[in-house]
């Protein structure tokens, strides 16, 4: 039953990832003219569709991936990778979404860096490439003692979340900066509710939703991978190492 629940909870995680992409792609096109990497507002485009992508849904797939069961046997080290690889992936396309906005505004004449937006996003980006380094240092190459990992361990997940929330608070005060700018001089004001606010609206919430699933699928104790000779109910019994 409880892996039952398990499947459950993390399938319809996906999907609702799924629809958070698919959504922002089709926002940036049906409203905004698509995509084109040559500086000017359709480069902007790439910008939220890689946040939400990078940020968001491949950085939450990275933080479970120890949520999977068939990650509690076996060596720890093919799980370790992929933990690895599926957050530099997302750190890759952050750091692209980034290029994205900063190459417009340089096209445009417009100031970086001045709203809360941006202050959210930069700080969010900065810890996360702190946490990545200091993660591939010290749990992925083998020079860092048991007992240091053991110290670190609940640091690195702490701050995982912190990031997490941050991800999706940057993205939600994204999709609101976008409709205050591409509403305010439009015939239909943001005030008003015309069918961009109440879509672009509703992708919020949809990204809200989605983190509140990942905050759930981390936080139930029994999906845990377990320590070494430590059960908790419906686990399996590990072999010690890593």
């Amino acid at each position: 039953m409880a892996m039952g629940w398990f499947y459950l909870s993390f399938y319809s995680l996906w999907f609702l990832g799924l629809m958070c992409i698919i959504l922002t792609i089709y926002w940036m096109h049906l409203w905004h003219g698509g995509f084109a990497w040559d500086g000017t507002i359709l480069m902007f485009n790439y910008h939220p569709v890689l946040m939400v992508v990078g940020l968001v849904v491949l950085y939450s797939a990275a933080s479970l991936v120890y949520r999977l069961p068939q990650s509690w046997v076996g060596p720890k080290l093919p799980w370790k990778i992929g933990h690895a690889a599926l957050h530099l992936l997302a750190f890759i396309l952050t750091v692209l979404g980034l290029v994205a906005v900063f190459q417009f505004h340089r096209h445009s004449k417009v100031a970086n860096l001045y709203s809360l937006h941006s202050w959210l996003g930069i700080v969010t980006v900065f810890l996360f490439a702190c946490q990545w380094f200091l993660g591939f240092a010290v749990f992925l190459l083998p020079w860092a003692s048991m007992w240091l990992r053991s110290l670190l361990k609940p640091i690195h997940f702490f701050f995982g979340v912190i990031i997490l929330s941050l991800s999706i608070a940057s993205v939600i005060s994204g999709i609101n900066e976008k409709l205050f700018f591409s509403l305010k001089n439009s015939t239909q004001l943001y005030s008003s509710l015309p069918g961009e606010a109440i879509f672009a609206n509703s992708l919020g919430m949809l990204v809200v939703l989605f983190g509140l699933l990942v905050f759930y699928i981390l936080l139930v104790s029994s999906w845990k991978r377990p320590e070494p000779g430590i059960l908790t109910e419906g686990q399996p019994l590990l072999p010690d190492g890593e």
